[in-house]
């Protein structure tokens, strides 16, 4: 399997291609402004050749020169509402993951890229169905 690109954005793999459709609203949102003007500084990777590979699998396609504290994957769970996208934390816990709805992606990224807050905060703050929807 070829590494990921390397970028300057957080990469957001594309692992489920069962819904176009749900692919196009999720970039829609992933590339809107909150109602703050918040915006993830995110990259997309379309690729079929990510089609199915759970998270470990997907950091371990992760170049070397990759320096973000996060990746997420959009996986068959995200195509349901609000895009419950999967964040994985790269520097503490590496592999931990967390859900958070496409509309606060946004939060997490901008916080732990900032160095802001931690990947725990923000585990902590998910609600009872463990999807993390801001605070």
């Amino acid at each position: 399997m070829n590494q990921l690109p390397s970028s300057l954005e957080v990469l957001v793999v594309r692992t489920d291609f069962s819904a176009d459709g749900a692919w196009d609203a999720l970039r829609e949102v992933l590339f809107s402004p909150s109602r703050d003007g918040f915006m993830a500084n995110v990259a997309l990777v379309d690729d079929r050749r990510h089609e199915g590979l759970r998270p470990d699998q997907v950091i371990d396609l992760i170049p070397a020169e990759y320096q973000h504290p996060l990746l997420v994957l959009a996986d068959s769970v995200t195509v349901a509402p609000e895009w419950p996208l999967l964040v994985a934390d790269l520097r503490v816990e590496r592999g931990r993951c967390v859900r958070v709805v496409a509309a606060e992606l946004w939060s997490i990224e901008n916080n732990l890229s900032g160095a802001n807050m931690d990947f725990e905060e923000f585990a902590g703050a998910v609600d009872d169905d463990g999807v993390f929807r801001g605070f």
